[in-house]
């Protein structure tokens, strides 16, 4: 009886959302996975689907979900300390795993220290949460992730400390860096390594190269922070992310392990300062449960694995597989956006054309996210394909074929 009103207005707040084209559809259930043979790659079933499917929405970039190193390193970290950790890493909650995984991701990015998390998102949240004070100025790409965006307002930054610049523009970079008003004591600059509705990077080197140029105004300097959830791992010539794809290094690195590493979690690395600043500061952090030592033992292994022969061939197959995808796109005359990563955008530009192509690939056996307006603008409209190791020749030319109607 209490919820009956609450419930009544909630329901009156779905409607609008699914009015304006805003609402998500209801979520499809993986059932089981069917290995890849000789020819095809891996396919999923779906309860209530009598047909497998091939995954070209998925983040998992270097196929690693199923890897027997991984696997084994999970199973064993699990039955030497359980499933859980039981508290908060304050309250003996930090287990081995966890220093060995925040030591080993920590040079495997080039920082002296870095610190866990359960997710990217709550490692933005806590990075703002740590670095915020009311005269620390934040300046972000346009098209910044909506963790990074809500890390800001968690963190209480006001308006006026606040700039936006228009996307990879480095001049309107500038213009936001001269607009700071000189009484603030520090300039943070912050943006995706890799944009994820775009598969296009930011160009880490011009924008550390400029924020040079100002960072003898103001007390703290300016503080250059790349997440680079979508690069770490599946970018750079050994999967170093974005900063070895451009070849300059920003202050602090976010990632995940979620994406490239194919396990769960997220990180800072950063100065061994920073790194323990976010460990006093940090909410995130402090107040909740943090990974179970599975996890962060699957994730070393990964990043282990990334840094061996093995993952290097992973990394040459994605980046051929990426390459086919994007011919093909081209040779069908469809448009995309240039880049080398495996974020293949396909541009519809149309919300109905668009939701009408998802459809029919659904039909034909492959899942693919569709963008479109509100979520973007109008003329906007988006598949976004992620390729993964694990596709083979033949599911690209699959796809492409789907594609040519």
């Amino acid at each position: 009886m209490a919820l009956e009103r609450l419930d009544a207005a909630l329901t009156a707040e779905l409607q609008y959302l699914a009015d304006e084209g805003r609402s998500k559809a209801p979520e499809r259930v993986i059932s089981g996975c069917i290995p890849s043979d000789d020819v095809h790659g891996p396919r999923y079933t779906l309860e209530g689907y009598d047909r497998p499917f091939l995954r070209m929405n998925s983040n998992s970039y270097l196929s690693l979900a199923f890897h027997p190193a991984l696997l084994q390193a999970a199973d064993q970290a699990g039955r030497r300390y359980g499933v859980g950790p039981g508290a908060v890493r304050f309250i003996d909650g930090t287990f081995a795993p966890h220093i060995a995984l925040e030591q080993r991701i920590a040079r495997f990015v080039g920082r002296p220290a870095a610190r866990i998390f359960n997710s990217a998102y709550t490692a933005n949240c806590g990075l703002a949460l740590t670095l915020a004070t009311p005269l620390t100025h934040w300046i972000g790409d346009q098209l910044n992730h909506n963790s990074i965006i809500r890390a800001m307002r968690i963190a209480g930054v006001p308006g006026a400390n606040k700039g936006i610049y228009r996307h990879n523009d480095m001049n309107d970079l500038r213009r936001c860096l001269d607009a700071v008003d000189p009484a603030m004591e520090r300039v943070v600059v912050i943006f995706d390594g890799v944009f994820s509705m775009r598969g296009d990077h930011a160009p880490i080197d011009r924008i550390v190269e400029l924020c040079r140029e100002y960072h003898e105004q103001f007390r703290d300097g300016v503080i250059t922070i790349v997440d680079d959830s979508h690069g770490i791992g599946a970018y750079g010539a050994t999967g170093r992310g974005t900063a070895e794809f451009c070849g300059a290094m920003p202050d602090i690195v976010v990632g995940t392990f979620g994406k490239a590493f194919g396990v769960n979690g997220g990180f800072i690395a950063a100065s061994a300062t920073i790194v323990e600043a976010v460990r006093q500061k940090a909410d995130t952090y402090i107040y909740t449960n943090p990974l179970g030592a599975a996890d962060c033992a699957a994730a070393a292994s990964a990043i282990d694995l990334c840094d061996s022969g093995e993952g290097l061939a992973l990394l040459a197959t994605l980046q051929r597989r990426t390459r086919q995808l994007r011919a093909g796109l081209a040779t069908l005359g469809l448009e995309s956006i240039p880049g080398p990563h495996p974020i293949v955008p396909l541009l519809v530009r149309d919300t109905t054309a668009t939701r009408r192509l998802v459809n029919h690939l659904f039909d034909n056996g492959v899942l693919a996210v569709g963008l479109t307006y509100p979520v973007v603008p109008q003329g906007d409209e988006t598949i976004r394909f992620q390729v993964n190791a694990g596709h083979t020749e033949a599911d690209i030319d699959f796809l492409l074929s789907l594609l040519n109607v």
